[in-house]
């Protein structure tokens, strides 16, 4: 059963190696590279996910295959979506939210590695109203 102590300390292993990829790369690179880097991390970690996970919409009573995938799809529970951009706007938080919606799920993470410090600056949660039906 996920309960929020699950999900702070799934949170809390994927940002610990976001951190250390931010650390050996700094900012200034592709997104991919960050992605490949976080990706080959979270295995030596022995952090389940799945990369480019598809997404599909319930449109009407049918379900679509359209084009959007999340970037990590973390112990098939937490969204998280990566950039390497210099300022999140709206739209980003727009689309993990949209994410979490349509994959039902509690919580997400956005991380930015365009950052100095992607601990103070880069990372943050999102969670939907279904979060707070959660267990502690």
């Amino acid at each position: 059963m996920l309960t929020k102590s699950y999900y702070k300390n799934l949170v809390y292993q994927v940002n610990g190696a976001a951190i250390e990829v931010h650390k050996a790369l700094g900012p200034g690179l592709l997104e991919s590279s960050y992605q490949k880097c976080l990706e080959h991390e979270l295995r030596l970690r022995q952090v389940p996910f799945v990369s480019q996970q598809p997404i599909n919409v319930v449109y009407k009573g049918e379900t679509l295959e359209l084009d959007f995938r999340c970037d990590l799809l973390v112990a098939d529970c937490l969204v998280v979506e990566l950039k390497a951009i210099e300022k999140v706007l709206p739209i980003h938080e727009a689309q993990l939210i949209t994410y979490l919606r349509l994959l039902d799920l509690p919580e997400g993470l956005l991380l930015n590695f365009y950052v100095t410090n992607l601990y103070k600056e880069g990372q943050k949660t999102y969670v939907t109203k279904s979060y707070r039906d959660l267990p502690d």
